[in-house]
């Protein structure tokens, strides 16, 4: 094979490029969301929670259908528990008689069906939900952190994480630009998209190390373009399976989950990019070098010392 034929792909030739593309992704999304803001679902603004109990299982569309006549507008329908279970979430404001209103509405269709409970979600408890969401994705960004710093080398850790908030802050950005809902289960895809993206970089990050102290010629630059060359076709295969899961997910998953799939396939997009460009991006702005990663002068001399020793068996010879 000649030597063209095993030269790596120049990912990091389009750094430059990558650069431009990544800041100009992050600026929008934060001007998103201080213009035009998150659209908060019912499990952080508040609400009221309906069950109802149906005597056959019912067609959750057709519920929905029903409820957009009778003028209710922000609204989820969901099965709870069970497939004859019905919860019904309103943004309305609780009073003793919206149960039995929506009860009314959708019996007039001809349901039969048992209000089971009618429950009012103050506003305050979804602010507390928002500020413990938020402290939860700060402190998983700090312990991941902590985790690459202490496996790998600090400028690893500080390229693992600013990826991370990377693509935290792009899918809000996307989900302002939409005005999508922002409920409990789009979070919950935040934190899937931090994991994900998180073992996308480990691998790469891995790949880097080892290369940096097997590798004795060639810079910086040609070690991490040669990491990312054996790691891309792992990447892809990997992020292309997750796609046509997800896609599955918000093609028949229904409406309960539409939000959640959405921010995953985002998330995935995005963090597979960040884990080629941003991260790698960042350990060459760092100068990341073999000497970083080299294992300490005694620790390498009493590996090869203890490497040279002669088995027990044979000093007895």
């Amino acid at each position: 094979m000649s030597e063209q034929e095993n030269k790596p792909f120049d990912f990091m030739g389009f750094r430059k490029l990558a650069s431009v593309l990544s800041i100009t992704l992050l600026v929008a999304s934060v001007v998103l969301l201080a213009v035009r803001g998150l659209n908060l679902g019912m499990d952080f603004t508040g609400g009221t929670s309906v069950e109802f109990e149906y005597a056959e299982a019912p067609q959750l569309d057709e519920i929905r259908s029903t409820l957009n006549e009778a003028g209710y507008e922000q609204f989820v329908v969901q099965n709870f528990g069970a497939d004859t279970t019905v919860l019904v979430r309103l943004a309305e404001a609780g009073n003793d008689e919206l149960g039995g209103e929506v009860t009314d509405a959708l019996t007039a269709g001809g349901a039969n069906l048992e209000l089971i409970s009618s429950e009012f979600i103050g506003s305050q408890v979804g602010e507390e939900l928002r500020e413990d969401s938020g402290l939860g994705l700060l402190l998983a960004l700090a312990v991941v952190l902590i985790y690459v710093g202490m496996r790998f080398q600090f400028k690893f850790g500080i390229a693992s994480v600013l990826p991370l908030a990377h693509d935290v802050i792009i899918v809000l950005g996307v989900f302002a630009l939409f005005q999508w809902t922002f409920d409990l289960t789009v979070l919950a895809a935040l934190l899937a998209v931090i994991g994900y993206s998180l073992n996308d970089t480990i691998v790469v990050a891995d790949r880097i190390r080892e290369n940096f102290r097997k590798m004795r010629v060639g810079d910086s630059w040609h070690v991490i373009n040669t990491s990312i060359h054996q790691t891309i076709s792992r990447t892809i295969n990997t992020s292309g399976t997750t796609l046509v899961v997800l896609f599955a997910l918000y093609l028949f998953g229904g409406e309960a989950i539409n939000n959640f799939a959405l921010a995953l396939i985002i998330g995935v997009i995005v963090g597979t990019y960040s884990s080629i460009y941003v991260s790698a991006n960042l350990l060459i702005a760092f100068g990341v070098s073999r000497e970083d990663l080299m294992l300490p002068a005694k620790e390498g001399a009493a590996d090869a010392e203890e490497e040279e020793q002669p088995p027990e068996w044979l000093n007895r010879m």
